[in-house]
């Protein structure tokens, strides 16, 4: 429901009723996520990488990413040059998800999700910040030192597509 709001004289919402019916589509954007995050079914499609140098790329949303579906996690970059183990310039990870664990902060309107992947190419740890805004940050973590970040947005896995590269050996 979408609340009902006074227009002043002008005809415009005061800066009050902005913030109510932003605060109101925020709490609605949240509840979605939430039935999306604790579904186990979603993709974030990232816009920037950022490694633990600080260095921060923009990059390919549509190859670069994580996929959570059906008990199963993808990892993936790419650059778009075609080159590279996965053939989009980079790596594709793959395997079942492990650990899980969702955290939900009702003040704040944020999702904290972390859950663990045994791929193909290695054990990763990944721990994920969503906004209801649906902004989202995933750092993983894998055995050796060093950390990556993926910086975009989320989304339902059928609702955004993305290319997957071949799983990297």
């Amino acid at each position: 429901l979408t609340p009902q709001v006074a227009l002043g004289q002008s005809g415009k919402l005061s800066r009050k009723d902005k913030k109510e019916v932003r605060r109101a589509q925020m709490e609605l954007n949240f509840q979605e996520l939430d039935s999306l995050i604790n579904s186990g079914r979603f993709l974030l499609k990232a816009d920037y990488l950022r490694n633990n140098q600080g260095n921060l790329t923009p990059v390919v949303s549509t190859i670069n990413f994580i996929k959570v579906e059906n008990g199963e996690g993808i990892l993936q970059t790419g650059s778009g040059s075609g080159l590279g183990y996965n053939g989009v310039g980079g790596v594709t990870a793959r395997g079942p998800v492990g650990r899980w664990d969702v955290d939900s902060d009702k003040k704040r309107l944020t999702h904290t999700v972390s859950f663990s992947l045994l791929t193909n190419i290695g054990n990763y740890d990944v721990l994920m910040f969503i906004r209801a805004d649906n902004k989202a940050s995933a750092t993983i973590k894998g055995l050796s030192p060093g950390w990556l970040v993926w910086d975009g947005e989320l989304y339902a896995p059928g609702a955004s597509r993305v290319f997957r590269g071949q799983d990297t050996i």
